[in-house]
């Protein structure tokens, strides 16, 4: 099977196993924006774990492979709180998820834990 063929299968059948909602703060008001992630599924040698973001100029659709399902639900969590944390609505400051300035409650790799804010700093 070729590296493309196994990134399609695997996200052919997945099934949403966690879902988050958060918020821009604009001047009309709140827009929700949605994480989803979905179940690790078997692509060929390894395992992906899809995600989708939906910012409100499109959603957001990445695959994070691992050697088993465990490893690809990290690195898929993992890349949400780095796409949460390098986006413009975080740097703008619009970007909630309860109060401003707790964090969103997605982990991120070593080298992004600077980032982190509120309650991410402490319990991430």
């Amino acid at each position: 099977m070729e590296w493309n063929e196994e990134k399609k299968a695997a996200q052919t059948t997945e099934h949403v196993v966690a879902r988050r909602t958060l918020s821009i703060i604009e001047a009309t008001g709140e827009r929700a924006v949605e994480v989803r992630v979905y179940a690790p599924q078997p692509a060929g040698s390894a395992v992906g774990c899809r995600y989708e973001i939906d910012w409100p100029h499109g959603t957001q659709k990445m695959t994070m492979f691992g050697f088993d399902g465990v490893q690809a639900l990290v690195h898929a969590l993992q890349m949400v709180g780095t796409e949460l944390y390098n986006s413009r609505y975080h740097e703008a400051g619009t970007l909630i998820f309860d109060k401003p300035g707790m964090g969103y409650g997605f982990p991120v790799p070593p080298s992004e834990r600077s980032l982190l804010q509120g309650n991410d700093v402490d319990f991430l």
